[in-house]
């Protein structure tokens, strides 16, 4: 039997995931603050991805149990919206340790014992990562570092026959919504801040389900030959392909008209 982690699977595209992996023939770990209820293959470790030493410690217990460990999900994250001018030090940090630290500890936590199964990190990344969103600054910045830690990273383990790839969904109907920490706005964008939430969270509101997501990422997580960076959903997969073939500058600006 292989031996997953997923991260942030206490709800969502995380718990998704797990459960799907788990009906597939893995044995899987979440880790989560939150820690849900155990069943056969799926059992949860309290865990904040900030903490380094958590971290260490439920990738330890999880070798220690199982003697293997084949596949990491890194899905924990969550996001703020604001005006850059109006975000605080703080909230900044706090999105980028969550979001990327986060991913960054579990990846350096997996890599020792992934080198023993060849095994494979898929990394929860977003079309923000490529469509930079406005008033979604530093929600766009974090899974664009993912991207370029994602990509590294796999030229370092390739010599270990570990595989890394990040998956970059688009809109998703999960609690990320009503989660998401929005920063005061100032006079100065008030109405064009609420204008360009409100169309976010209208967006995820109308999105793909978590359990499209959890076959996306099985999918990766199965495939012999995956991409470093995918999508899934027909419409995402169109506007990669676009945001790649249009200029930046033209890009930019229809991303623009929508969110401002």
């Amino acid at each position: 039997m292989k031996i997953a982690v997923v991260t942030g699977a206490s709800s969502g595209i995380g718990l998704e995931t797990a459960k799907l992996l788990s009906e597939n023939g893995y044995h899987v770990y979440g880790l989560s603050r939150r820690v849900g209820e155990d069943v056969e293959t799926l059992r949860h470790l309290s865990c904040d991805v900030t903490d380094e030493a958590q971290v260490q410690a439920a990738f330890q217990t999880v070798f220690e149990r199982e003697g293997r460990l084949d596949l990491l999900v890194n899905n924990a994250g969550f996001g703020i919206s604001g005006a850059v001018e109006d975000t605080a030090l703080d909230s900044a940090k706090k999105q980028l340790d969550v979001n990327f630290f986060g991913c960054f500890l579990c990846c350096k936590a997996a890599v020792p014992y992934l080198r023993q199964s060849g095994g494979r990190i898929i990394n929860i990344s977003s079309m923000a990562a490529v469509l930079s969103i406005p008033f979604q600054s530093f929600y766009s910045a974090s899974k664009s570092a993912i991207n370029a830690l994602t990509l590294a990273l796999a030229n370092e383990v390739r010599p270990f026959n570990i595989t890394v790839c990040a998956l970059m969904p688009g809109d998703v109907k999960t609690g990320f919504t009503a989660a998401r920490e929005k920063s005061e706005s100032s006079g100065a964008y008030e109405a064009v801040v609420q204008k360009s939430v409100a169309t976010m969270e209208h967006d995820e509101q109308n999105g793909m389900t978590p359990r499209q997501l959890a076959e996306a990422v099985f999918h990766l997580a199965t495939k012999k030959h995956p991409k470093p960076l995918s999508t899934c959903g027909t419409q995402y997969k169109v506007f990669a392909v676009l945001q790649k073939a249009l200029p930046q500058r033209l890009v930019n600006a229809i991303v623009g008209k929508i969110y401002t």
